[in-house]
């Protein structure tokens, strides 16, 4: 079955930088969009990013110019470097396909989830 494990979360010190994968298997990975979203404690599942089967790319408005978002489609993995990072960052990140073409921001729209990975950003 379908499986997205995301990886390289982390506690870092605010400014820092991390980079998260998520490592996707038992789907055609080349086929999918793929996307990252977050909730951080007592709010809802935000969008982040998201990048489409050809490697176009979309951003949310708080993290734009400070993430980056890519994908290895030989390793079935999708990366999100986040950098110059701020407390108010500190989410469980998820990454999630979508069978589309494009790259989307709607949550709805993905088939797919992974457990999430815990990032923290001290102050």
């Amino acid at each position: 079955q379908v499986q997205l494990v995301e990886s390289g979360g982390g506690l870092v010190q605010a400014g820092g930088s991390l980079r998260l994968s998520c490592a996707a298997s038992g789907l055609t990975f080349s086929r999918y969009a793929m996307g990252w979203f977050r909730q951080a404690p007592g709010k809802e599942r935000e969008f982040v990013a998201a990048i489409s089967r050809s490697g176009g790319t979309v951003f949310a408005d708080s993290v734009k110019g400070r993430f980056t978002i890519s994908r290895d489609n030989a390793k079935n993995t999708v990366y999100l470097q986040m950098n110059s990072l701020k407390p108010e960052d500190t989410a469980v990140y998820y990454c999630a396909a979508d069978g589309s073409v494009i790259a989307s921001k709607l949550g709805s729209r993905y088939d797919c989830w992974g457990p999430g990975t815990q990032v923290t950003v001290s102050s």
